[in-house]
């Protein structure tokens, strides 16, 4: 399933974004948190563009019946506005989202594998599933929404007072921010979703893609 989370000008928006740090990577004004961990400054550019496009992309898991489900509408939540795809039935697709689930959990883990843990990290990420969690709202046509900078600007800070190494702030800040995102907000509201009436209910889509998004590029600054 094919379309994006998110209005055509908001992702020019993300994508610009993801351009204007480009030079900065590049010549290794920021990142080097990243580097330091085996992940390059071209990695990290194109893992910030494949989160985009990937974004467009839901793999279906499974559907609910739905008696009421919105279609066709553009819907604002939080500042941001998502264009609700057409339904040929009266049904819910819940599925997962490549660019704001698959691609951002893969590259969590192996963060994970290339760090010391320490007990910082899964108090990070337990603080923003609590806080991810309180901000969700269920949003008529959409899902699950939350704002977009709250969580990943919490975690870049609470990387910053919990994590004895400043090293570790950046990749830390960014795990916390797309585990506690998508388990606080997407997967333990989840039940919600089939009363909502959206025809597309995806983890890390619409409604949590703009605060996974928003999350990388925080903790490229951070790094």
């Amino acid at each position: 399933m094919i379309f994006p989370p998110l209005i055509f000008f908001l992702m020019l928006v993300f994508f610009f974004l993801a351009l204007i740090l480009l030079p900065f990577l590049l010549v290794g004004m920021i990142g080097e948190a990243f580097i330091k961990l085996g992940l390059s400054p071209a990695m990290m550019f194109w893992l910030l563009i494949l989160t985009l496009v990937g974004s467009m992309v839901n793999i279906p898991i499974y559907t609910l019946r739905n008696p009421e489900v919105m279609g066709d509408q553009v819907i604002s939540y939080f500042g941001m506005r998502v264009r609700i795809p057409r339904v040929q039935a009266q049904q819910t697709v819940v599925g997962v989202n490549v660019g704001g689930c698959l691609i951002p959990v893969g590259l969590s883990l192996w963060l994970l594998t290339r760090m010391e843990l320490g007990l910082y990290l899964p108090v990070l990420v337990g603080l923003i599933i609590l806080l991810a969690n309180r901000l969700a709202r269920p949003i008529k046509g959409v899902g699950i929404a939350l704002p977009g900078f709250i969580p990943p600007l919490a975690a870049a800070l609470g990387a910053y007072l919990l994590c004895p190494s400043p090293d570790l702030r950046a990749p830390s800040a960014y795990i916390a921010s797309t585990l506690g995102i998508l388990v606080g907000a997407d997967l333990l509201k989840l039940g919600a979703v089939g009363q909502l009436g959206a025809p597309v209910a995806s983890i890390g889509g619409a409604g949590t893609f703009d605060a996974i998004f928003l999350g990388g590029v925080i903790a490229v600054l951070l790094s």
